[in-house]
């Protein structure tokens, strides 16, 4: 059976065009209109919420659970986006989407039915619950508990609501980054710059009496520059991404991300061949943590687990890292990427510290795999839209701060790879064996980071890593980007500045 391996990207800007809408409904405008399409206040809801009837949602329930079943949930979304695209000074796209639906799902020991409509009737749903209710029947039902209205915690603030926003202020930002990236060096021949937001409405009820619903705004800005000199030519990224409202700019400004795509853009075009060799690599603080999210928050995720499969299986309670290494996932991070209020399936968000000083803690739980397993549910069900079901999958993930001065890391290494940024990469869960593309790595000499190189990549094992980390430093920082596990989720990864003694780094020549 071939294993389809999980990853997590920073995402190309085509493939993140291709992942803007699926099964929805796309208003495409041609170049010379884009300008005029988004050029006036945008004629949304004052709320994305649906106002459904708790009867409705109830009767729903009642139906999924009429074969059987311990469990059954209905999950109602409504979804509206923009997606615009500016290539070579000029825009070239701009996409207004709207996708609304309502899947429903039930339980039944370690079975799982789901059905999901576009159509949000009740003849609709109730076919659908009739459907899901198919994979349970013959089992012993567990009788629906009356839906209460519930409320959750709330992590994601919002200044300037989306919904307000006039479109020209997109344009705007877009502008203002194609001018900053092309002003910050001749060598900088191009700059594609991709602007994604969306506001998505959720209400979620459930046999347990769940009944709750909330709406979630995210932006996802990202910034690409072409430089090319010395025979060859570099694309560098940057991103900028937030559950938030268009405040996000007067956090970080566009000119901000232009300025790092385009310095990386600049630099790497000096850039020799990397050696290969196992060697000591140290990885700057912030993205890098994607090879943490890979090798380890993967195979951490419980449905592995409950399958008794993948490098942590039964290992809670040991030692599975060295003393200095603590990991964490934590969903309420005030407006991260990763962020939400309560997952997919209504469980509250919160910090699951997974690894403590080396020890393994906790698995990350959906409502079936926290069963399966018998542990706690960690708030990490999540699902792509309402055409999915819930599965583990994590939110903000990262290695908790240490105590070293980053600059003392470096200075203390005499030679090996300073990474200081990842394209992504990818693992097999069940054998925690793992590669990761380095996008901006340099040689380490005698303590000091000095020579650009390119086609340096990490290979090895999750526990062979984690073993092998022997320094943390005390900068943690962030950077967001896109999970795939046959579906698609936000996240952020981050990590300070660490070491990993004796990686293998694959390279294009022999180290002198």
């Amino acid at each position: 059976m071939k294993l389809k391996d999980h990853f997590v990207s920073d995402i190309p800007r085509r493939k993140f065009l291709n992942l803007t809408l699926k099964g929805g409904i796309a208003l495409m405008a041609t170049p010379a209109l884009v300008s005029q399409l988004w050029s006036c206040k945008s004629p949304l809801p004052e709320s994305m919420v649906l106002d459904l009837d708790p009867g409705l949602l109830q009767k729903i329930i009642q139906k999924a659970l009429e074969n059987g079943g311990d469990f059954a949930e209905v999950y109602v979304e409504n979804r509206i986006s923009r997606n615009i695209s500016m290539e070579e000074s000029k825009f070239k796209s701009g996409v207004f989407g709207i996708s609304k639906g309502a899947g429903v799902r039930v339980i039944a020991g370690d079975k799982t039915g789901y059905a999901y409509t576009d159509e949000l009737s009740e003849a609709k749903m109730l076919r659908a619950a009739e459907v899901a209710s198919f994979v349970a029947r013959g089992t012993k039902t567990v009788p629906p508990v009356d839906l209460q209205k519930t409320g959750r915690e709330s992590f994601i603030t919002v200044k300037v609501p989306l919904g307000d926003l006039a479109d020209d202020k997109r344009l705007e930002v877009m502008r203002r980054a194609n001018q900053a990236a092309l002003e910050y060096d001749p060598k900088i021949k191009m700059a594609l710059i991709s602007y994604y937001d969306e506001i998505r409405g959720r209400t979620i009820a459930n046999s347990e009496g769940l009944y709750l619903s909330d709406e979630l705004p995210l932006l996802f800005f990202i910034v690409q520059a072409m430089g090319v000199g010395n025979n060859t030519r570099h694309m560098a990224r940057e991103r900028l991404s937030r559950h938030s409202g268009f405040e996000m700019f007067d956090k970080v400004s566009p000119e901000e991300i232009a300025r790092k795509a385009a310095r990386e853009a600049v630099v790497m075009l000096k850039a020799e061949d990397a050696p290969a060799g196992i060697m000591d690599v140290v990885m700057q603080n912030g993205w890098g943590g994607v090879l943490v999210h890979e090798a380890v928050g993967h195979p951490l995720e419980a449905d592995n687990i409950a399958k008794k499969v993948g490098a942590f299986t039964g290992k809670l309670g040991q030692k599975v890292a060295s003393d200095v290494f603590t990991m964490v996932d934590d969903g309420s991070l005030p407006n991260f990427r990763g962020t939400i209020n309560f997952d997919d399936e209504g469980t509250q968000m919160k910090r699951n510290v997974l690894i403590k000083n080396g020890v393994l803690k906790k698995y990350m739980t959906d409502i079936l795999s926290a069963k399966q397993i018998d542990m706690e549910r960690t708030g990490n069900g999540r699902r792509e839209s309402f055409r999915h079901i819930p599965i583990p999958r994590m939110t903000n993930t990262f290695i908790e701060k240490g105590e070293d001065n980053p600059e003392d890391i470096l200075t203390s290494t005499k030679e090996g790879i300073y990474v200081q940024s990842l394209s992504g990469g990818s693992v097999n869960p069940i054998t925690g064996v793992f590669n990761f593309t380095c996008r901006e790595a340099y040689l380490i000499e005698n303590g000091e980071k000095t020579t650009p190189v390119k086609g340096a990549t990490l290979i090895g094992n999750c526990l062979d890593v984690i073993s092998g980390i022997d320094a943390v430093g005390n900068d943690l920082e962030f950077g967001p980007g896109i999970c795939g596990k046959g579906q698609m989720a936000e996240v952020s990864a981050g990590q300070p500045t660490v070491r990993i003694r004796n990686i293998n780094v694959g390279g294009s020549r022999a180290r002198s």
